[in-house]
């Protein structure tokens, strides 16, 4: 190999020596991974780009296709390509070079660009103007692997999308040239292909979701890689591309939900590896062993997207055969991505009320569930820990064994995470368990959090944190006994956490659940003394009844009304005490107000 590389670089050597060192490289390349290292250890990258400064063409396609073989390598670090800023100018020079130059070249990018700092690098050197009419070449290859690129180029990047829908090839606009291309007469890479060019402009709003290329073309071309006919790889990116299609979309959900019965459909996914007869099949299984996870997860991710917000489709799914079982079989693949793909199916699926009380109950879903949620990667957790908010819901009947189970321990672990989206749900999901609970799970609740924790969260820089750890405080302050109970061992620290954040920057969501608060802990026989014998609050309350926003008004006069009911005891001086603050005043003044609800109150 040092032989060869040093006759390639040498400039005394004939074009015809070098441009055939370029070509056996080019086939070592095409060896084993390891032979692919070995190129790369010699430095072989630097060597061939050096070589496309050659005036000679028939050298230049040489030196380009042994770098095509190996940037496709899974071994070659895609960064190679961008350490030297002039390469990706001369490489878009060169693309008018041959159809070979063309191919090559496209081939490189669109498998080195991976992720938006390599789209931007592209796109700032004129990619889509260079690649453009490559798409309609007299080549297939050449049409395809420009094609690749845009799929690529376009991905989760709406700069790249929102610069297509505009750009004319040939009297044309790209959107409709990639309808052309997914037509059924076209090859099946060139349909998905173009199909993914598509999903991605819609995703990224540049072109709308109703639009008839979408509605008529792309969904049903995706839909049609998902059927038994195409290969294992196929059917695999069909699902996979057809769920982040329709994933934020309902009636693109609808559409494909009824599309060539989708959902039986992908109920074969799961059948792999099929079972072996004859021995001539053992080429078979292997094959199909190595896709039975891809195709597990896809399926388990399309059926996420398609459940996602219609009640009637998430019946669907869960009555196709072995559902249930299957997703709870998921949960505990060794393939980190099944289970990924497995915990969003059944998060899908567990925002349906019907659900959680019928399907989730006969299956117990949620002992897989909390085996998943001991110390899984982060991002498995955010998906599980959101399910387990569902499953803790008042009318689910998990509610009570997942308690049993250390559900109170885990959240409060989660409470403590660096991580924002686990903050939340931890706080959600015990949000969820008190309500209407009963006093035994909010003292356990309030006990594994620690007073030192819920100040922490109630000072944390998320508002969603903030306003899920307000609604767990005003979920355990409900029922009288509970309220007096709570405040009776808490009392102290509760209030001033109420204060704290009344004084606070906060926006009118926040002060308004504060409020309610207040007006919970008021709600309680002995609790009320709590507000009575602090002149600050009550001042506040004062404050919040004159202030600019009604929302604040109303919840400062639930405070007052629930202190001054005539038929509790001691609520004449309590009355006597907001009269002498000038609270009677103020409710004179309201009465005339011209909004109904306030003068009402």
């Amino acid at each position: 190999v040092s032989r060869l590389l040093y006759l390639l670089q040498q400039e005394s050597s004939s074009t015809e020596l070098r441009t055939e060192c370029a070509v056996v490289l080019g086939s070592l390349a095409m060896g084993t991974e390891n032979n692919v290292k070995s190129l790369l250890d010699c430095h072989i990258i630097p060597a061939l780009l050096q070589g496309l400064l050659s005036p000679d063409l028939r050298f230049i396609e040489a030196c380009l296709r042994c770098l095509r073989t190996i940037f496709i390598s899974p071994v070659t670090p895609e960064d190679l390509l961008y350490t030297d800023a002039t390469v990706i100018s001369h490489l878009m020079a060169l693309l008018s070079r041959s159809r070979y130059t063309q191919e090559y070249i496209c081939q490189i990018f669109s498998h080195c660009c991976k992720g938006p700092d390599h789209q931007t690098i592209l796109f700032n050197h004129g990619a889509v103007q260079n690649i453009a009419h490559l798409l309609v070449s007299t080549s297939y290859k050449v049409r395809m692997q420009a094609l690749k690129c845009f799929s690529v180029l376009a991905f989760e990047n709406p700069q790249v999308s929102m610069t297509l829908v505009n750009v004319v090839v040939d009297g044309e606009l790209l959107p409709q040239i990639f309808v052309k291309m997914l037509q059924r007469d076209k090859p099946i890479e060139m349909q998905l292909t173009s199909a993914k060019c598509l999903t991605s402009m819609c995703r990224a709003g540049a072109i709308r979701t109703d639009d008839s290329c979408i509605v008529l073309k792309t969904l049903p071309c995706l839909v049609r890689m998902c059927s038994k006919e195409r290969l294992l790889e196929e059917r695999v990116e069909g699902a996979e591309t057809l769920a982040y299609l329709i994933e934020t979309d309902v009636e693109l959900q609808r559409i494909a939900s009824i599309t060539d019965h989708l959902i039986v459909m992908l109920a074969d996914y799961f059948k792999y590896p099929s079972s072996v007869s004859a021995i001539t099949d053992i080429k078979r299984l292997d094959h199909d062993l190595k896709h039975a996870h891809e195709l597990r997860q896809a399926a388990f991710k399309l059926y996420a997207s398609l459940g996602a917000n219609d009640e009637d489709i998430r019946k669907k799914i869960i009555e196709t055969e072995n559902m249930m079982d299957r997703i709870v079989n998921g949960l505990s693949e060794s393939s980190i991505k099944v289970r990924l793909a497995a915990v969003r199916c059944l998060h899908s699926l567990s925002r349906s009320v019907q659900q959680l009380r019928t399907s989730f109950q006969d299956h117990a879903v949620w002992k897989p569930l909390m085996k998943v949620l001991q110390n899984a990667p982060n991002e498995i957790l955010v998906v599980a820990s959101s399910t387990l908010c569902n499953l803790l819901l008042e009318f689910s009947p998990s509610k009570e064994p997942i308690l049993e189970s250390g559900a109170i321990e885990l959240l409060c672990s989660l409470t403590q995470s660096e991580n924002l989206a686990l903050r939340v749900n931890g706080i959600w999901a015990l949000m969820n368990m008190a309500f209407q609970a009963e006093q035994k799970i909010k003292s356990d609740i309030l006990r594994g959090l620690s007073t030192e924790q819920l100040f922490q969260l109630l000072s944390d820089s998320d508002v969603n944190v903030l306003m899920k750890t307000l609604g767990l405080l005003r979920n355990l302050l409900s029922t009288r006994p509970h309220i007096d109970h709570i405040m009776s061992t808490h009392g102290k620290q509760i209030m001033q956490a109420v204060t704290l954040i009344l004084e606070g920057e906060h926006n009118i969501e926040v002060k308004e659940q504060t409020l309610c608060i207040l007006a919970n802990i008021a709600d309680g026989t002995t609790a009320k003394e709590l507000i009575m014998t602090n002149d600050d609050i009550l001042q506040k309350i004062k404050y919040y009844m004159s202030h600019s926003n009604a929302k604040l008004q109303l919840a400062a006069m639930f405070c007052i009304s629930n202190l001054i009911w005539n038929e509790e005891e001691g609520s004449q001086e309590r009355q006597d005490k907001l009269r002498d603050m000038g609270i009677v005043d103020i409710l004179h003044k309201l009465s005339q107000s011209s909004d109904p609800n306030l003068c009402d109150k």
